[in-house]
């Protein structure tokens, strides 16, 4: 089971900037897409971190370690960054499913946006990593198999995706968001999580009504706030 978070703080750069925290009552299996944790694994924590706009450390996922341990969470967890302040997480459960996520869309983006080509001749520039502006975090009460944890990803970006588009963007995301999908790590696994599964179905439902609710107004970055 994934708790419910607690909302802390830490003092950085002469800032109190805020902290949301879960714990799982036992280890979790999950997968996602996080700076720290990310992958398939069991997890025993998720952190979602606000950041100021102007964060620039190229090593986020040392940084999320380092605010775990201030916080004594032990063992493999996941972490994930914001410029949002946490502190206005969205809550939603649909048929067991939970749902938290922090929702800001200030730069609202096509997933196949056209580019250029990276020359065949030299590696492609590797830019720093900036800070994500829709972090979601899913818990289903059931054991997914892998190949359903992976369909779960899927369907709660499909269902952002929708709710971004229902309110009104040409978009799909944002260019850093980031999803993590927790269950139990033990029992039968159930073999699908796509969008008309047992629990994928109330997944998409959850993340839709999350995203939209959290996208229904408008958010300004923390930093931005914390200077006036």
């Amino acid at each position: 089971m994934l708790c419910e978070p607690f909302l802390t703080s830490r003092s950085e750069s002469g800032w109190d900037i805020p902290l949301l925290a879960w714990r799982a009552e036992s280890p979790l299996l999950a997968v996602g897409s996080a700076p720290l944790g990310g992958g398939i694994g069991v997890r025993r924590w998720v952190l979602n971190a606000t950041v100021p706009m102007s964060y620039d450390r190229d090593d986020p996922a040392a940084h999320l370690a380092e605010l775990a341990h201030g916080l004594d969470l032990d063992g493999p967890g996941v972490g994930l960054l914001t410029g949002v302040d946490v502190s206005e997480v969205v809550r939603r459960t649909d048929g067991g499913v939970r749902v938290w996520a922090t929702v800001g869309l200030g730069t609202p983006v096509w997933a196949a946006a056209p580019g250029p080509a990276p020359s065949a001749a030299s590696e492609p520039a590797r830019p720093a990593q900036h800070v994500g502006t829709v972090n979601i975090v899913v818990y289903v009460p059931v054991r997914l198999g892998d190949a359903a944890l992976v369909n779960a990803v899927a369907t709660a970006t499909e269902a952002k995706a929708q709710a971004i588009w229902e309110l009104g963007l040409p978009a799909t995301g944002t260019p850093t968001d980031a999803v993590t999908v927790l269950c139990p790590a033990d029992g039968e696994p159930a073999p699908y999580g796509g969008p008309r599964s047992a629990w994928g179905a109330p997944l998409a439902r959850a993340v839709h009504a999350a995203v939209r609710s959290g996208g229904a107004g408008t958010v300004v970055p923390w930093s931005d706030r914390r200077a006036g």
